[in-house]
């Protein structure tokens, strides 16, 4: 178990030392080719359109570089996830990461429910969500963007967090805060998420 860890700890600190490198014009069409394998379920432009699987576009470099490493390494588990991230090198996390981060992230519908949104804006409050993700809950570094994310996605990942059944990254805070937030809380500040403009 020390042996895997150590080894996943040092394929995370090599793959984030070597940065991001220049690409050429045959390298962009070849990280648009392995984005469009993400497109079948996070969508065109990586603005998702299916249920519980989440926008990729305008999530931070780093959490997205992250999340790959994690589902590589078998610490984040999902079954479509686990075969996909098993065939990509180090050099293509790091661009894929680039790649999505640099898209234009998913715009707010106008919010149907606002009293909803408001007790979801006291649970962020009282949590302390923007501490971590940012005032504007767009993430930053290896924190996730929440704001315009699908909002069955957020309260799936919540519910995940809070069964400790996903873990990585901020894993140890987030199941902390998770795990005292009742049913009605995580469907609040999921609403509240998924509309923040």
């Amino acid at each position: 178990m020390r042996r895997q860890f150590i080894s996943h700890a040092i394929s995370a600190v090599a793959l984030l030392a070597l940065g991001s490198l220049p690409t050429s014009a045959a390298d962009n069409a070849a990280i648009k080719e392995k984005a469009a394998v993400c497109a079948g379920c996070h969508g065109e432009n990586g603005i998702s359109q299916t249920e519980n699987i989440p926008s990729l576009a305008g999530q931070p470099d780093q959490f997205l570089q992250w999340q790959l490493v994690f589902f590589r390494a078998g610490s984040r588990k999902n079954d479509q996830m686990q075969p996909i991230a098993e065939e990509i090198t180090n050099e293509d996390v790091r661009n894929l990461g680039a790649y999505f981060a640099a898209l234009t992230p998913p715009t707010a519908a106008e919010d149907k429910d606002p009293d909803l949104s408001k007790k979801g804006a006291q649970v962020a409050a009282g949590r302390r969500c923007a501490s971590c993700h940012t005032d504007s809950f767009a993430g930053t570094k290896a924190v996730a963007r929440l704001a315009g994310q699908r909002e069955e996605y957020l309260v799936k990942a919540l519910h995940d967090y809070k069964s400790s059944q996903r873990v990585g990254g901020g894993g140890a805070a987030m199941a902390d805060v998770a795990y005292h937030m009742s049913d009605e809380e995580i469907t609040a500040v999921s609403h509240y998420l998924a509309y923040f403009k």
